[in-house]
Parts: structure tokens; C-alpha cells; sequence
């Protein structure tokens, strides 16, 4: 539900004040569904049941409270995390409440008043009829496009400006030459083909201002709905008699992100890059998850990793089954060290409880008055409930409105504004935590996997987006030596800027695979194998997939950008993988790795002698690298006694160091 209105009336009778029934109150909702937008109103008596609607309010002390009715609290109040110190339980406890609703009660009448609820999907709509400016009420009357005309709807509660605002949100709406009161919806616009100005809520000059000032938000909130018809609506004319110059939306695109250059030729200090053979790409296969069984054999009994290197590959070749998740990660991601004893780790996290809950309570014991004064955490906190609002709901953990899940999600990111005040908070931090809150189901364990993962990801996010300009650089350095041709393809449509990656690096795919998936992918990632910057190639992988309907089809740039958008979703996690890891080998294989490739994968290729032994390089670091597949690394099989049997062993090794 995007939009809600109570006090939306229907006059069913107008004029004949006798009638006890000529005012019918409802509600008014636009509900967002897969492949379309509904609106619905329908009479009191008839909407949803609140009885599972839950709501926020605040005492004096601006702890957010959070209630639920008596016969609920029994259930919820088990659930409650029982691990952090007692001393913190003022600052974790969270209860529930029913919000009042005025028509909860409300039982349906004997003379059916239900006949006036309608519904119908904005693809049908024709036009909107408002009233005159100062006569009374606000109103509103939908023409579908069969020319079926909806009772109108008064705004007693309100104006219907908000409605508007909406819908154009998801239709584009023009005024009619004939009746400046009637809104004609435009026959061109579909769903999710909007205009520029309609993307953002501003016109084109403020657009381009906009996307200058905070492309984040830009591309993350609404470049996965562009398609053709915008660059027409952008030029706002006639989309039917005008074609777009060459050039104009990407030089549009290089003006809001002032600095990225694409085109290494033309860039002093590039390297240029001539064709090279990287030969074909080896067949690679993916193993099962690691298990419980395989985990807890290569743990001494201190609780010490005794094998990080195999471990690490057995996680990136498989992955981890989930109920390992909730330890490995915390090592994955740097929160425990991999060298740690079980005790260590117990006294780690006691010492981060403390931390975490000090933090915690700095922004939970702000005065409204105080916050008032502090615009930097006024806006943070803003921002985060927007994002926490649009969260994936497709997990159960997330699933509803206001549950425990999404709390902790705004507590923890209010939380980490206090551990990195400068940072803050910027638009997609949500989409990072989410899924490592889901699977540590723990408030402070989760807090500090995703302060390492921040770590790893802040350049993401700085105000220059020095980090973002670099992962596009880099980016169309690999692809231009993987696919030369390709690259040269995309430049002639004006996409070698590759903008239309920018979501997939700014959160590490997480809008594009699903819940699951991005589990698997994102553990594979943290193992750092089987070199730097894997997340590239796991964008080549994505565009060496589509590269040939994309130029057997003939794309142009918005059929590009709407085409790479469109993926969401529809990516084979497990395709991809091997592919992804098919490339690195590729081109640790390469004899002729140009040198700005090998600083970028961390590596130096040298020719490994036929009596060398050993792929070590001075400081005896192992540093190996595959010839045909991943699996044939020389991996140490861990035994249940701790002892290593080395009798897999590979003909053919790489060395690698790193750059």
C-alpha cells in the first residue's frame, strides 16, 4: 500500500437531504503489486481488519515504544532477546499495542453498502476529473478507458493533491487542452514507462541538479524503471515526431558524475589495451554447501580454524549451508578473527554488547527538542525510515509493517550514525544490513558484521564517490579485455560508461538476485578467492551473458538500460558463479595479463617451473592458482583427528603474488 486516505467519500445521493444514506464514507488506497498498480476504495464496513496493525509512539524520553494488544504479549514476549547484559534491558525492551482504529468494529449493513467499492488498474485509466479551485470539498471522478465513469470521490479529510502526487509517480499525467480541470493520462505510458520528470517529481532542470547533487538516491530509487519513452518525455515534446540526438543522454549522464572518463585511450596514465587471446573458457563446476560436519572437522578443541585457506575455498566453490551462516559470516567478514579460540570470541562479543549498547542509547535518550536542533541526525533519521519502510518484505523476517525485524533494522543504522557520525547514513546502507540482520538474528552480532561489511563498503558511499568512479573504470578495463568488441558496441550506443551497473556495485547486487541467492553470492565474495575485486567479474559474467541478444537485437541505449534493469531477479546465482570464476581463470592463465588487469585482480602471472614443487612465493605464503578448475587447487582434506591428508595434489599450478 503506497498511498492511504480515510474520509473519502461517495454522495450517493446529492440533493435529496432525506436520504439517511447520501453520504457513504471510505477508503482510499493505491496498492502496489507485481506487474501493476491498483487503486481501490471501498466503504468502511468493508475494509481490511486492523486488528494486526501495529504503531509507534514515543514518552518523554524519545525511546520509541513499540505495543501490541494483551493477548498478544504473552506470545511476543518470549521472543525477546534473552543474551544481551540485564543492565541493557531498558534500552532493548520492546512491547506491543493495537492501534486505535475508529472503525474496527464497524459491521457491514443489511442494505449492502458494499455495492459501491471499486478497483481497477491504473493501465485502464483514461482521465481525472477535479473540481473547481474554492468549491468546497476536494473531489475527484476516474474515466476508465471504456469510458465507464466512477462515482466521485470527496476528500473530507484532506485534498487529493497527495493522490495525484502518487499516481504520477506511476502514470504520466497531462493536462487537457479542452478543461484545465481534466488530467489526461498519457496512452504511451505504461507501469514502469515514466518520464524523467515523473521519476523524480521534478522537472528536467531539477533533475539534472538532482542526480549532480545525490546520484545514490537517483539511481537507486528509480533507474530500474526507466525505458524508452523517457529521454522523449525528458526533452518534454511530442515523444511521436522527435528522436533522440546521439550522444545526449550519455553526455547528460558524464555532467551529473563530473570525473569518470570511460575511455582510457583518451586518459593520460592508462594503459592501452590490444586485442588478446585469453583462449576459451575452462569448464567450471560448483560443489555442495559446506556442512556442519565439514566445519566442525577443521575446529581444533579450543574452537581455533585450523585451515583457514581450505576453508575459504570450500566456501567459495559451495558456499555454506545455512545453518552455518550465523558463525561463518561473523568470521567472513572480519567481526571474529580467524585465529580466535571459542573463548576469545565470548569475551569479543561481551566487550561489543557493552559498546554497542552505550552507542545505542546516545540517540535513543535525544529530546525531540534537542533533536530539533541537531539537522545531520534529524535527516539521517529520515532517511532511514524511509529505507527500513521499503524494505524486501519477500522474507518472513520482514514481512508486515512494524515488526520486531524491521525495528532493529532502523536501531542498528541509527545506531552506526553514532558509531561513524561523518558517514551517516546514505540511501542502500539498508539494503546491506538487511540480510546480514536476517541471518544473525541478533541485534549487536549483526551490528558489528555489518560495521566490518561497512568497512569494506564505505568508499561506496563517501560524498565524491571516489570508490564508485574507480569500480566503473576498472569494470570497462576487464570487459574491454574479455570482450573488445562488445565494449566497441556498447561506446557506439553511447553506454560504455556503464551506468546501467552502477546499482549491482553500489550494494553488491543486492536488487538484482533474491534473498537467498544474494546469501550465497555474498559469502562466496567475502572469501576474497580466487583474487581482488571478484565483484567485477561477476559483472562481466552478467554482461558477457546478455551481450548476445544485445547486439543481435540491436540495442540502443534505453533498450540497453532497460534490458540490463529488467535482470532483477532473473539471474542464475549458481550460472553466474562459474562463470564469473571461468573469466578469472582466463585470465590468471593469460601469459600477456596487461598490467593495469593485474594490478586491479591483485596479481602477477609468472611461469611456474616444471620441477617447482611448490607455489610459494619469498615470505612462503601459499599463493596457487588453477589451470582448468577451481577444484583441482591442491586442498588439504581435513580428518577428524585434525591431521591433513595431502594426496590430492595438482600437476599444474600458477603462482600468484600480490600486486
Amino acid at each position: 500500500v503506497v498511498y492511504e486516505q480515510e474520509g473519502v467519500f461517495i454522495h450517493s445521493s446529492c440533493g435529496k437531504n432525506d436520504d439517511q444514506d447520501n453520504l457513504i464514507s471510505g477508503v482510499l488506497r493505491v496498492i502496489e503489486k507485481e506487474n501493476e498498480v491498483i487503486v481501490d476504495w471501498r466503504p468502511l464496513d468493508d475494509t481490511l481488519d486492523t486488528s494486526n496493525i501495529l504503531c509507534a509512539g514515543k514518552d518523554s524520553s524519545s525511546v520509541v515504544e513499540w505495543t501490541q494488544t494483551p493477548k498478544e504479549k504473552c506470545s511476543r514476549g518470549a521472543d525477546r532477546p534473552s543474551s544481551y547484559e540485564a543492565e541493557w534491558d531498558m534500552v532493548t525492551t520492546v512491547s506491543f499495542k493495537k492501534k486505535p482504529h475508529s472503525n474496527g468494529d464497524a459491521t457491514t449493513h443489511a442494505n449492502g453498502e458494499s455495492k459501491w467499492s471499486f478497483l481497477f488498474s491504473l493501465a485502464d485509466l483514461k482521465s481525472i476529473k477535479q473540481n473547481k479551485e474554492g468549491m468546497g470539498w476536494s473531489y475527484l471522478v476516474f474515466c476508465l478507458k471504456d469510458d465507464v465513469k466512477l462515482p466521485a470521490l470527496h476528500f473530507h479529510h484532506g485534498d487529493s493533491k497527495l493522490l495525484i502526487k502518487c499516481l504520477e509517480k506511476h502514470v504520466v499525467l497531462n493536462e487537457s487542452p479542452q478543461d484545465k480541470r481534466v488530467l489526461l493520462v498519457n496512452s504511451q505510458n505504461k507501469s514502469l514507462s515514466q518520464s524523467f520528470e515523473n521519476l523524480f517529481d521534478e522537472p528536467s532542470y531539477g533533475l539534472l541538479q538532482k542526480l549532480k547533487k545525490d546520484p545514490y538516491t537517483v539511481t537507486m530509487g528509480r533507474f530500474s524503471k526507466v525505458t524508452n519513452y523517457i529521454f522523449d518525455s525528458f526533452r518534454l515534446s511530442d515523444p511521436s515526431s522527435q528522436r533522440r540526438p546521439p550522444s545526449e543522454m550519455a553526455d547528460f549522464l558524464n555532467d551529473a558524475i563530473p570525473g569518470l572518463k570511460i575511455n582510457q585511450q583518451a586518459e593520460p596514465g592508462f594503459e592501452v589495451i590490444t586485442r588478446i587471446d585469453l583462449g576459451k573458457q575452462p569448464e567450471v563446476t560448483r560443489r555442495e554447501p559446506v556442512s556442519a560436519e565439514e566445519w566442525a572437522k577443521n575446529m581444533d578443541s579450543e574452537g581455533r580454524i585450523l585451515n583457514v585457506d581450505y576453508i575459504k575455498r570450500l566456501i567459495f566453490k559451495g558456499g555454506l549451508c545455512h545453518t552455518l551462516r550465523k558463525e561463518a559470516w561473523k568470521f567472513l567478514l572480519g567481526y571474529f578473527p580467524w585465529n580466535s579460540t571459542k573463548e576469545e570470541r565470548a569475551n569479543l562479543q561481551k566487550r561489543k554488547t557493552d559498546e554497542y549498547f552505550r552507542m545505542k542509547l546516545q540517540w535513543k535518550s535525544v529530546s525531540e527538542e534537542q533533536e530539533k536542533r541537531n539537522s545531520r541526525l534529524r535527516d539521517y533519521r529520515s532517511l532511514i525510515e524511509k529505507d527500513v519502510n521499503r524494505t524486501d518484505r519477500t522474507n518472513k523476517f520482514y514481512e508486515g509493517e512494524d515488526n520486531p525485524g524491521l525495528i532493529l533494522l532502523h536501531d542498528i543504522l541509527m545506531t552506526y550514525c553514532m558509531y561513524d557520525f561523518d558517514l551517516g547514513y546514505v540511501q542502500g546502507m539498508s539494503d546491506l544490513l538487511s540480510p546480514v540482520l536476517y541471518v544473525m538474528e541478533n541485534e549487536v552480532d549483526a551490528f558489528w558484521c555489518f560495521v566490518s561489511y561497512m568497512d569494506q563498503m564505505h568508499q561506496n558511499f563517501e560524498e565524491q564517490m571516489q570508490g564508485m568512479k574507480t569500480q566503473l573504470i576498472q569494470l570497462s578495463t576487464l570487459l574491454r579485455l574479455l570482450d573488445s568488441g562488445f565494449c566497441s558496441y556498447l561506446e557506439s550506443q553511447d553506454s560504455g560508461y556503464l551506468y546501467f551497473c552502477f546499482r549491482w556495485l553500489l550494494i553488491r547486487f543486492k536488487r538484482e538476485f533474491s534473498f537467498q541467492d544474494i546469501l550465497r553470492l555474498w559469502e562466496v565474495m567475502w572469501t576474497e578467492l580466487p583474487c581482488q575485486n571478484f565483484h567485477l567479474l561477476l559483472c562481466c559474467a552478467i554482461l558477457e551473458s546478455e551481450k548476445q541478444q544485445i547486439m543481435e537485437k540491436h540495442y540502443g541505449f534505453n533498450e540497453i538500460l532497460k534490458h540490463i534493469n529488467e535482470l532483477s531477479m532473473k539471474i542464475d546465482v549458481e550460472y553466474i558463479l562459474c562463470k564469473a570464476e571461468a573469466i578469472s581463470m582466463q585470465m590468471m592463465n593469460c601469459k600477456e595479463l596487461p598490467q593495469a588487469v593485474s594490478e586491479i585482480l591483485g596479481i602477477e602471472s609468472s611461469s611456474v617451473t616444471p620441477d617447482s614443487d611448490t607455489g610459494e612465493d619469498e615470505s612462503g605464503a601459499v599463493l596457487s592458482c588453477p589451470t582448468s578448475s577451481y577444484q583441482s587447487i591442491s586442498t588439504p582434506v581435513i580428518a577428524a583427528n585434525g591431521t591433513r591428508d595431502s594426496t590430492q595434489q595438482t600437476s599444474e599450478t600458477q603462482s600468484l603474488t600480490p600486486a
